[in-house]
């Protein structure tokens, strides 16, 4: 399973990035709404950090298909690594079909069943973003939904979309997503850093460097 960063913030990015775990990153006009700045200039930015897919999202006051595909278009020509991502609507798949015909990349988010996520396959999305997070928010297993859309997409030969393990909150959440067959998960920059420690890994590094200084000094 491949890593994405789920952030707007250039600074977290650019850090996991140099851990060199970083595939792609996610991102919508909430997440750069909140970093006060506009959102073609971070995106295109962005693309400077990473080298794998970008998701940059059309307005979600934007409802109709045919104002998707113009926006999905004008994003796509940010860089050759922007991936529009589009909600899981009637119009939103009109406009995965339109965008897939032209060659742009999509990621169809807000996807909480297997048959949305079938859906969106058939449209011709590049990518599927279940919402696994929110679903645990109220008591559904969301890491089977994944395995439920993971298990569908291999019975056809004719299914290459892959699926993104969103809405992420825990690192526990993240190894439900590998073991449930995810291709990504695309998570909070905190929860790649809680994945980094544990009590007993903190502990031994301390242990070892008070064993090396009391025999070799600082």
């Amino acid at each position: 399973m491949k890593f994405f960063i789920d952030t707007a913030n250039v600074d977290e990015i650019r850090e996991a990035n140099e851990m060199g775990v970083l595939a792609g990153v996610t991102t919508n006009p909430s997440l750069i709404a909140k970093e006060g700045r506009d959102y073609k200039t971070v995106l295109k930015e962005i693309t400077g950090i990473v080298d794998g897919a970008i998701s940059g999202e059309v307005k979600a006051t934007t409802t109709d298909a045919e104002g998707m595909i113009k926006e999905g278009r004008e994003i796509a020509a940010i860089h050759k690594n922007m991936v529009v991502k589009i909600p899981m609507t009637a119009e939103g798949l009109k406009a995965i079909h339109a965008l897939d015909a032209d060659g742009i990349k999509t990621n169809c988010t807000l996807v909480f069943t297997a048959n949305q996520a079938l859906l969106a396959a058939r449209a011709g999305a590049t990518y599927v973003s279940p919402f696994l997070g929110r679903l645990d928010d109220i008591s559904e297993p969301g890491y089977k939904l994944i395995e439920e859309i993971s298990a569908m997409f291999k019975n056809y030969d004719d299914i290459d979309t892959q699926i993104i393990c969103a809405s992420i909150r825990n690192p526990l959440q993240v190894e439900q997503c590998a073991l449930a067959g995810a291709d990504i998960a695309t998570i909070p920059f905190k929860v790649i850093k809680q994945m980094i420690h544990h009590p007993l890994t903190d502990e031994g590094i301390v242990k070892f460097q008070n064993d090396y200084r009391a025999v070799f000094g600082d």
